[in-house]
């Protein structure tokens, strides 16, 4: 742009925001202040365009987090359905199958990191942690006796190759 609308003004920035949170151009503009014209050819302008990509990958990259944030309790909450003989036997056998995908994704994704993350920050060259592997529980186990995996520690004789 050039002349007076040269900088990226409050109201761009505002119009960023308001296309993030309201359904059509024509309730963002109205928010604004502007005419929806006017937001047409804002977002036309690149300045704008990358405005509006980093405040949407700024927004995802929040959401994402959220549901990080939430992943434990999601898991506690699974296993709790899973092991609730009072639960319907096909909400069960559900909870079980999606207990099963996402530890395969997991280990899958596991296996595509670099080994450099996978190390401790301190190197031990006799040493191996190991994420001790415990039994699943029976249909009899209550939801609280659930224990969450301990990491152990194995020395060198303890890892068979």
């Amino acid at each position: 742009m050039v002349g007076h609308g040269a900088k990226f003004g409050q109201k761009m920035e505002q119009a960023v925001v308001a296309l993030l949170s309201h359904r059509s151009i024509d309730e963002a503009a109205r928010e604004v202040g502007v005419s929806a014209n006017t937001l047409l050819r804002w977002m036309k302008e690149p300045e704008f365009q990358a405005a509006c990509r980093e405040a949407r990958r700024t927004v995802f990259s929040h959401a994402i987090g959220r549901l990080q944030d939430a992943a434990g309790a999601a898991a506690t909450t699974l296993l709790k359905i899973m092991l609730d003989p009072n639960v319907p036997a096909a909400t069960r056998l559900r909870a079980a199958e999606i207990v099963l995908e996402q530890a395969t994704k997991a280990g899958e994704i596991a296996m595509l990191e670099p080994p450099d993350v996978a190390r401790e920050t301190h190197n031990r060259s006799a040493e191996i942690t190991w994420l001790r592997a415990t039994t699943l529980p029976d249909a009899a186990t209550t939801p609280s006796q659930i224990e969450a995996p301990q990491l152990t520690t194995a020395t060198e004789e303890d890892v068979v190759e």
